[in-house]
């Protein structure tokens, strides 16, 4: 496509390669003023690649060795990196994924702000942008927040301090690398909120990498589906949820829970070809496609224009909207729980506290319930709320002010080392960021073993053997048991700290924000686990989300936790939510009076 005066950004025959192969092999898309281009597949598919590719950059240990990217008319590939490095920030603005690795914990957030005036001078003082970005993005700019350190403020606020200093410089394109990963419902719908006025003030252009589809359909005006290092579909956005064209669109749609409308997430088999594995002659597609011929492992699919603005490419176009399902859908939870069953847990006046030097803050106050085998029950509420430190104190990691915590009958010690290991075993807690709790030094497969070696006893042998069917079973190859963590992507990290709790075959899941960084065919393969799970060994799982159609999936009863207290605890009727429990776990979670969520994203297609 040639550049057009309207055009703000062009990406053509973009090719990435890594040792292996390549990671992007011939992708092309544009973007123009003012638009909002969400750019969605499963990990490994090589969305954060084509992010980096657009400020002129590629991930350590690979290379850009082919095609072009414009920026307002700028080659981004073109020049040295200092010429580069001009470009970002006064022209391309990139906003990371993990923002709280992003940000320096030793700087203030208003030095860290000022800083990125400072590397583009101008004539406008630095404090007098970083305040104005600060505003931009939906930030107080009263001196004592800037004068707080990254850890005072919240998950919220910490990205939105990342998309702050973005904006500093007022770019002409914004690039999002999962900018909603990990916030609750209410915080995402306010910064999508935010991004949408970003848009009617600044009219740049944004290209919002995601692997949450419902969250991009709320605000994207086109979609680029990536596959396998290849654009397998773009189109407008309301044109691919009601009618896609390419199966991998389809079976991705297909992939988000929306318990409300009774519809439950279908599956996909396997999972996106790593590196070096992938076919190099036919559709990358075709091994996991149901409607896959013959001639689609023989020639590559060509790109066709159906529509102003909507390609594909795919030998079965004309047939891909009307294709059945790539997978049976995950079971539905067993029949409610016996009220007269024995109770797995029993929490009675849970009471725990956070204390700084100059405030205690309650995180938990006076937390009742209980949880009997095979029944899942949801923790629901606003970040802040106590569900982690609730999590925490169950898994004998943070050591509660007052109240009891039984395993069966069993009165359980404050902390985990006073446990007994059968105690630990049965409780096996999976956190929220699996980035802390991974050991960096030693690869995936010891680690998953090792509470099979050290909790059930198992030779070093057959703790191995354990690791590797648990991996497969959380849709990773045995071969990342060798890898480190740092050598896996954020989704990837988090299947492995589910693997590891599971290995260990738990009477209790603690499951703390697990479907945050995964991709919807993922966290449905993850949810068919954990249903088969309680199905067939009566595994009784605390789930902490705060996405409510996941929760809707997965949960019997839903608790909103707000200031630490229990404010009300939601039944699910079988076999799936109605509209009015839906509502009525929305209305007491503090969900803001029309904010879209995945449920809401289910109606239009």
């Amino acid at each position: 496509m040639r550049d057009t005066p309207d055009m703000l950004a062009e990406v053509s025959g973009l090719r990435v390669e890594a040792p292996a192969g390549a990671v992007l092999d011939g992708v092309g898309l544009t973007v123009f003023p003012g638009e909002l281009l969400g750019v969605v597949g499963e990990s490994g598919s090589g969305k954060t690649t084509l992010a980096l590719a657009l400020l002129g950059a590629s991930p350590p240990g690979t290379r850009i060795t082919g095609g072009r990217v414009t920026v307002a008319e700028a080659a981004m590939l073109q020049g040295t990196e200092a010429q580069r490095r001009r470009l970002r920030g006064d022209l391309v603005a990139y906003v990371p994924q993990d923002s709280a690795l992003a940000l320096n914990p030793a700087m203030r957030i208003g030095d860290q702000i000022a800083e990125v005036a400072r590397a583009h001078p101008g004539p406008t003082p630095p404090d007098e942008l970083g305040i104005r970005a600060m505003q931009r993005a939906g930030l107080p700019s009263e001196r004592p927040f800037l004068r707080r350190w990254p850890h005072q403020i919240s998950g919220g606020q910490q990205q939105r301090v990342t998309l702050a200093q973005a904006l500093v410089n007022e770019p002409r394109l914004l690039v999002l690398d999962e900018p909603t990963t990990g916030l609750d419902a209410d915080t995402r719908s306010a910064l999508l909120a935010q991004l949408r006025q970003l848009r009617e003030d600044t009219g740049c252009g944004m290209v919002y990498i995601t692997h949450d589809i419902a969250a991009v359909t709320t605000i994207a005006d086109r979609l680029a589906v990536l596959y396998a290092g290849k654009v397998v579909e773009t189109g407008p956005t309301g044109e691919l949820l009601k009618r896609p064209r390419h199966p991998y669109t389809a079976a991705l749609l297909a992939a988000v829970p929306a318990p409300a409308l009774g519809r439950r997430p279908v599956g996909l088999p396997g999972g996106v070809p790593p590196v070096g594995a992938r076919q190099t002659s036919g559709c990358g597609f075709a091994p996991r496609c149901a409607l896959a011929e013959p001639g689609c492992r023989g020639a590559a699919p060509t790109e066709v224009a159906l529509a102003e603005r909507h390609l594909v490419a795919c030998h079965r176009h004309d047939v891909a909207v009307t294709a059945p399902p790539h997978a049976e859908p995950i079971p539905r939870r067993r029949e409610a729980p016996d009220p007269e069953a024995h109770s797995v847990l029993t929490v009675d006046g849970l009471h725990a506290v956070h204390r700084g030097r100059r405030h205690t803050v309650v995180t938990a106050a006076g937390v009742s319930f209980t949880l009997a085998a095979g029944e899942c029950l949801a923790l629901v509420g606003s970040s802040g709320s106590g569900k982690s430190t609730i999590a925490r104190c169950l898994a004998g990691l943070h050591r509660p002010e007052a109240g009891e915590i039984r395993l069966g009958t069993a009165l359980l010690a404050a902390r985990a080392r006073k446990r007994s290991r059968e105690q630990r075993r049965a409780i096996q807690l999976v956190p929220q960021n699996p980035a802390d709790s991974l050991d960096p030094s030693r690869t995936v497969g010891e680690q998953v073993a090792r509470p099979a070696t050290l909790l059930r006893g198992l030779s070093t042998r057959d703790a191995g053997a354990a690791a590797l069917d648990i991996l497969d079973r959380v849709r990773l190859p045995a071969v990342v048991a060798p890898r480190l963590p740092g050598e896996l992507s954020g989704g990837e990290r988090q299947r492995v700290a589910i693997a590891r709790a599971l290995v260990a075959r738990p009477e209790l899941l603690i499951c703390d924000e697990i479907t945050s960084a995964l991709d919807v065919s993922v966290q449905a393969a993850v949810l068919e686990l954990l249903a088969e799970l309680q199905r067939d060994l009566g595994l009784a799982m605390l789930f902490i989300s705060h996405d409510l159609d996941v929760v809707g999936t997965v949960a019997d009863r839903g608790a909103v936790l707000a200031k630490g207290t229990v404010n009300e605890l939601v039944a699910y009727p079988k076999p799936a939510p109605s509209h009015s429990a839906d509502k009525r776990l929305r209305r007491v979670a503090g969900l803001r009076p029309g904010s879209r969520t995945p449920t809401d994203f289910g109606s239009s297609g």
